[in-house]
């Protein structure tokens, strides 16, 4: 159970925020490529950054809820 917490938090994390990372160049660079001004960059462009990132926060709460949940209930049977 701690090594499947663990594997999530130090592997799946970090790759999750590599691929937000990576989607943020390429619609930056299609964007440079299509000509769009700055104003694009301080609009929508932070609104889909803001979305991605919303929706990785979001996926990996769903990946590590369960692994939580079984955390605190052996945690709290230690305690009992």
């Amino acid at each position: 159970m701690k090594a499947e917490f663990f594997f999530k938090i130090c592997l799946i994390l970090p790759l999750i925020l590599f691929v937000d990372y990576i989607l943020m160049v390429l619609i930056g660079r299609v964007s440079q490529m299509f000509g769009l001004s700055n104003d694009f960059y301080c609009g929508p462009y932070c609104f889909f950054g803001k979305a991605i990132l919303g929706l990785s926060l979001v996926y990996f709460l769903y990946l590590i809820l369960p692994n939580l949940q079984e955390l605190i209930m052996s945690l709290k049977r230690k305690l009992i």
